[in-house]
């Protein structure tokens, strides 16, 4: 998993495909969220990602069967399969449609790779409990480390010792490379010239324009 991360080229997808506006958190929790912990940032060094794989006895690379992910988002997971394979980590890209991909997803139906995303609101802790810890909607196997912390924070009623074990939570899936965070997407959106209020960005983190009542025209 270590390898997967550093071969990853998140800068370079970025900006080919959202021009550079994707914030490259390296976290899957958005950085608006309470309780969010900002991890050291992203590493791209594929000459790194061989070495490790070379010491775990894959020098040649391995075949890592499909790369599942909504077919919304494919051209995210060509970019991310080139990469892999740059330092022999095969697999096939397997694009579905949205509505199923999300019940396989949460049915547990997929094996390898997932590439996935949320746009839920909450904090880090609903991010967790549905990603990360045991029991989760979209967990497929968890650490019992990070799953005795989740109770514990859920029952802490002082502010900074439920966000000091959250940190420790975040901490972990980023030691463990649970997962390989590409970005905190930015959608790229237009406004033309007679929009006087287009609603884009009054809600943080939400992609499309709303409160839908604000939206304004201008005077012709």
């Amino acid at each position: 998993r270590r390898a997967a991360n550093l071969a990853i080229d998140r800068k370079t997808i970025n900006e080919a495909l959202t021009l550079g506006f994707s914030k490259l958190t390296n976290s899957l929790i958005p950085a608006s969220f309470e309780f969010y912990w900002q991890p050291p940032p992203a590493v791209f060094d594929q000459a790194k990602a061989r070495q490790l794989l070379a010491e775990a006895g894959y020098a040649g690379g391995f075949d890592a069967g499909d790369y599942y992910c909504d077919s919304s988002y494919s051209n995210v997971g060509e970019a991310v399969l080139n990469n892999l394979q740059e330092v022999g980590i095969r697999s096939q890209l397997r694009p579905i449609e949205r509505a199923a991909f999300l019940k396989g997803w949460g049915d547990k139906a997929y094996n390898n790779l997932i590439q996935c995303g949320s746009g839920a609101f909450g904090n880090a802790a609903t991010r967790l409990g549905a990603f990360i810890v045991k029991g989760g909607t979209y967990v497929y196997g968890s650490y019992p480390d990070i799953d005795a912390l989740a109770p514990q924070q859920a029952a802490e009623l002082d502010h900074k010792r439920r966000a000091a074990i959250l940190e420790k939570m975040q901490q972990l899936v980023h030691e463990k490379s649970v997962v390989a965070p590409i970005w905190q997407l930015a959608f790229i959106n237009g406004a033309g010239p007679r929009v006087g209020e287009s609603g884009f960005g009054l809600i943080t983190d939400f992609a499309y324009t709303a409160p839908y009542e604000d939206i304004t025209i201008k005077a012709a």
